[in-house]
């Protein structure tokens, strides 16, 4: 399969809602969902920290995955944002075609 599932955490509701809005107006993101608060809880710089972020689900290609990669790490405020990416080994064809369709990619 060529269609991607890509989580990453914003900092804020304003935050998230701004990336989500600028990757789908920017055809990186067919779609994105934009979740609940969390806590998050992980080690950086030695320490045991704990925050407040707001989970997202980013829908794409693997085509465009280089370039939305670039894009959330230009945009995103932490110094190493989450980025993971998990192929879409099964869903509604139908779906999977939008999602395709729905992004750009100069392949």
């Amino acid at each position: 399969m060529k269609d991607l599932l890509v989580f990453c955490n914003a900092p804020d509701q304003a935050f998230a809602e701004k990336l989500a809005t600028q990757l789908v107006e920017e055809r990186l993101a067919a779609c994105v969902n934009v979740l609940a608060p969390c806590q998050s809880f992980y080690r950086w710089e030695g320490h045991t920290e704990s925050a407040c972020e707001i989970p997202l689900i980013i829908k794409t290609t693997r085509a465009v995955y280089p370039r939305l990669e670039q894009r959330i790490t230009l945009l995103h405020p932490y110094q190493v944002p989450e980025i993971v990416a998990c192929e879409i080994t099964q869903g509604l064809p139908r779906y999977l075609t939008w999602v395709e369709q729905s992004v750009f990619s100069s392949d």
